[in-house]
């Protein structure tokens, strides 16, 4: 149970620092517009996978992926002079859609809810 804890605290802890060195230390321009969503460590704390939020907008997705894993071991050096701990676990940045698939939730519940107003209002 004690490991599951700390599990918990090493992810929270390499999500924070991993934005840190993305907004000061990172100079790549397609790394520009990420925001770290979450970081998974396994359990033997070797490898991390890093979920980013990129805004669509503003830069290609394939660019800003192609940026970080560039930039990888340049950001799990930073890590190492950072956190205290035996391993810096390798980083695999994957892109987290959830946002995009809330937002799509969303625009349906909104469709619905005008389909039944409108059956409503017909009656």
């Amino acid at each position: 149970m004690l490991g599951y804890k700390r599990t918990e605290r090493l992810n929270d802890q390499i999500r924070m620092e991993i934005a840190d060195i993305l907004m000061t230390k990172v100079k790549d321009p397609r790394v520009g517009f990420v925001t770290v969503t979450s970081v998974e460590v396994s359990p033997d704390l070797r490898y991390a996978k890093v979920f980013v939020s990129i805004l669509a907008a503003l830069a290609p997705s394939e660019k800003t992926m192609e940026g970080l894993t560039k930039a990888a071991p340049f950001i799990r050096g930073e890590l190492g002079r950072r956190l205290h701990i035996r391993y810096i676990p390798e980083l695999t940045f994957q892109l987290d859609r959830s946002a995009e698939e809330t937002d799509r939730v969303l625009k349906l519940l909104d469709k619905i809810a005008k389909i039944r107003q409108n059956e409503s209002h017909e009656q």
